[in-house]
């Protein structure tokens, strides 16, 4: 039986949260679980202690292959399902790893602005 497909974003986010509910990528790679980078999963602290800032970006991990910012963005477009117009605007924009990699600077930004709006602190300023 191969791992578990799974996302660790920031719950916090409202395009975080709004982005991996939108996605659909069961079809492509079965089940995937998604995992609150505030949760105390033990594998968002296993990929904390691995290395990965989540505050720069999301994980994606399949197959045991860890997938990481914008990077992450560009695989979950290669696989997401074409049914809606969100996930079609998503896989035609992000199947450049280029433009992918220019266009998650922005997204970062309004990660932070939001949480700033909201009140609420980045992953590495809480607690």
């Amino acid at each position: 039986m191969s791992d578990p497909a799974y996302i660790v974003y920031d719950g916090e986010c409202i395009f975080c949260q709004n982005y991996v509910s939108f996605i659909r990528l069961k079809d492509a790679v079965g089940p995937v679980e998604l995992i609150d980078a505030r949760s105390d999963d033990p594998r968002v602290a296993d990929l904390v202690a691995r290395g990965f800032d989540l505050d720069e970006g999301m994980v994606f991990v399949i197959r045991g292959q860890v997938h990481h910012g914008a990077d992450a963005v560009q695989v979950l477009a290669q696989l997401t399902s074409p049914v809606g117009m969100l996930n079609r605007l998503n896989g035609r924009i992000f199947v450049s790893p280029a433009l992918t990699r220019a266009l998650y600077p922005a997204m970062k930004l309004g990660r932070r602005m939001t949480l700033m709006v909201r009140g609420r602190s980045t992953l590495n300023k809480r607690g």
